[in-house]
């Protein structure tokens, strides 16, 4: 297994395709918008230049893992010679089910087809191919060249040859793999939602501010990071996507978004992608700053 395809140009595609391309993978990325393959390409050498500069990787590395990525506009052309296509496209169901069905119609034979997806059922994305023995999950998390796990997750009829292979490439890729069954939010999501959640609530609730939520985090839990930063740097519109799925698949209350959190996104306030969330995020600076709403 040598040729990736990885469908998606975005933070969580530029740095799967980092990923295999630096073990020596061959990678084919695919984005309808050829800004977004720009982007990505610029987003992979700046990140190599990164590793570069911590001394974990040398130029002709750099070099090597450019040269093993070519992009591609249509799906297609793009996998014609896959034997595993990654989707990293919006997590988004519909999205995702016009995707697999392209990938099923195109895909060679033998190919297995993944998702990141870091909540929706893998079944039901199984279910509209032909193929549903080689429909799997693999759930990178962010950022992908520095974060060792990856959640692999078996839907309904995933057969047990797939997960073995997605095993075997965990280890070429240094990775850390978790094998999971195909239940709303997976592990990694159905833990830390709830938590986010639970933080939106206490400040919406007004029983601690957002500094003293994230340190209480940080200092008694040993969290690298607060919870309501992390949303931040997860997107607030994608922890509530997830949480409504949570609160879809279980029909408990307990998963239901808090008002807060809904309506930072209805008000477009998502976090460090648009520069505002629970802090105010400034282009070049590390300082957190808590945003006026809050403080």
């Amino acid at each position: 297994m040598q040729n990736i395809s990885v469908i998606g140009a975005g933070t969580m595609g530029n740095g799967i395709a980092h990923i295999f391309a630096l073990k020596g993978f061959r990678v084919r990325l695919i984005d309808t918008q050829p800004q977004q393959l720009e982007k990505a390409i610029k987003t992979i050498s700046a990140n190599l230049d990164r590793q570069i500069a911590k001394g974990a990787l040398t130029q002709t590395d750099k070099e090597q893992t450019l040269a093993a990525i070519t992009t591609h506009s249509a799906i297609p052309e793009g996998i014609s010679q896959a034997d595993l296509v990654v989707e990293a496209a919006t997590e988004n169901t519909g999205i995702k089910l016009d995707i697999f069905r392209q990938l099923d119609e195109h895909a060679p034979a033998a190919c297995i087809l993944a998702s990141n997806t870091s909540s929706i059922s893998i079944t039901r994305i199984a279910s509209v191919t032909r193929r549903p023995g080689s429909v799997i999950g693999l759930h990178f998390m962010n950022p992908v060249p520095v974060m060792k796990l990856i959640e692999i997750i078996n839907g309904y009829a995933t057969a047990a040859d797939t997960t073995g292979k997605m095993i075997d490439i965990a280890a070429r890729l240094d990775k850390t793999p978790c094998v999971v069954k195909d239940y709303p939010g997976f592990i990694a999501n159905r833990i830390l939602m709830p938590m986010i959640n639970e933080a939106i609530y206490s400040l919406y609730e007004g029983v601690a501010g957002v500094k003293e939520i994230d340190t209480i985090m940080k200092l008694g839990m040993a969290h690298p990071m607060g919870p309501l930063q992390l949303a931040d740097f997860i997107g607030l519109d994608v922890c509530n996507s997830i949480l409504k799925v949570l609160h879809d698949g279980f029909g408990n209350p307990k998963y239901a978004p808090c008002p807060l959190l809904t309506n930072m996104v209805t008000a477009g306030h998502l976090g460090v992608k648009t520069g505002e969330g629970f802090y105010r995020y400034t282009p070049g600076s590390k300082d957190l700053v808590v945003s006026s709403r809050f403080s």
